[in-house]
């Protein structure tokens, strides 16, 4: 969403609340899906406990690639982990670690071919998990922005064929266009954070963005000819200096920002959302003229998030979750069948955050 995961901060501050300990069901109407989802049938549920996120389709749609903070697995905080797309024994089972299992990591996506992986590590610099900052006197929430996460590639098997990024500062955020050829990831390379592209085998650098602001969860279209992200747009001057003092402190707020859409070279810039709040997590629909994405902008106290779609010029905003609390990263299938997302649905009132999977329906 990338970075430190925005799912993790806010299940950590966030109170539990009570909801019926629903049971899966192979039902089209089944108990895991709440009234007025309209967009989805045969909703099942893929992890079980911990805090689960970013779940993203390899090529052939067949596998998930995600990561997740689990005890039970081992690990204290986010590691890379893949399974099949109809495994639901992960209740009783591990699924593959497929990163060192040292430092933090983030954001990894299947690269052509499926048989290796790119994602961001910070084990370079400390093979500990690194800090999490301290709830602020002043209430606001904050993500890390470590400056040793660099993004690597590596088989199927968590051994690492190549480090893609070798720049002092945050590297991380990069998702592969569904034509194979190009990367997209989030620097502060230019002192600022910023989207840029590459080749599959890192050449061709280019840098798309040049506002101020946090630019990242850049996404793809199908077609491979556009850019959806997340920004951070500062505006007034106490706006501007409290962005560059966070970020000189290695620290992002991401409580206000908005969806955005460019050609892949940057030219044709335009914002999507106008909604206030934090508006995230965006991915396109199979068409190309939709764009799926998380959002709390109808929330006056930060919850519930849930996921909204919205045209790509702004109009014919429509609800999709009803979640009591979280919903996110929602992702397409390649063929456009299916999505996944995060919840915190039929979690029994804990802060658990799992990953569900629901064939899309019109």
């Amino acid at each position: 969403m990338k970075q430190y995961s925005f799912y993790s901060i806010i299940l950590f501050l966030m109170f539990s609340c009570n909801i019926n300990n629903e049971k899966n069901s192979n039902d089209e109407k089944n108990s895991l899906i709440y009234e007025k989802e309209v967009h989805f049938k045969n909703l099942k549920q893929l992890t079980f406990g911990g805090e689960n996120a970013e779940a993203y389709w390899s090529f052939d749609d067949s596998k998930l690639i995600f990561q997740a903070t689990n005890e039970k697995w081992g690990q204290s905080c986010d590691q890379i982990y893949i399974i099949d797309t109809n495994n639901y024994n992960l209740a009783t089972e591990t699924p593959k670690m497929v990163s060192l299992g040292l430092g933090r990591t983030t954001c990894s996506y299947f690269m052509p071919g499926d048989t290796t992986i790119i994602y961001a590590s910070t084990h370079l610099e400390d093979a500990k998990c690194p800090h999490v900052p301290e709830r602020r006197v002043d209430g606001k929430y904050v993500w890390p922005i470590y400056d040793s996460y660099d993004i690597f590639i590596a088989d199927l098997d968590g051994n690492i064929v190549r480090r893609l990024t070798d720049y002092e500062g945050y590297d991380a955020e990069a998702t592969v266009s569904p034509t194979g050829d190009k990367i997209v990831f989030t620097s502060i390379r230019s002192g600022d954070l910023e989207l840029y592209t590459c080749n599959i085998d890192g050449s061709d650098l280019k840098q798309v963005t040049n506002e101020l602001g946090y630019d990242g969860g850049a996404f793809f279209s199908h077609d491979g000819k556009k850019l959806v992200f997340r920004s951070s747009r500062p505006k007034t001057d106490e706006e501007i200096k409290e962005y560059k003092n966070l970020l000189a402190n290695g620290l992002v707020q991401p409580t206000n920002m908005e969806i955005y859409v460019c050609n892949v070279d940057g030219s044709d810039l335009r914002q999507v959302t106008n909604l206030g709040n934090a508006n995230w997590s965006p991915f396109f629909h199979p068409s190309n003229e939709k764009i799926i994405f998380c959002s709390n902008h109808e929330s006056m106290l930060g919850f519930p998030f849930n996921l909204y779609m919205i045209d790509i010029y702004g109009t014919n905003l429509e609800q999709i979750t009803y979640d009591k609390k979280f919903a996110s990263f929602p992702v397409f299938s390649n063929d456009g069948k299916k999505i996944v997302f995060s919840s915190n649905r039929n979690n029994g009132g804990t802060r658990e955050t799992n990953v569900f999977i629901a064939d899309w329906i019109e």
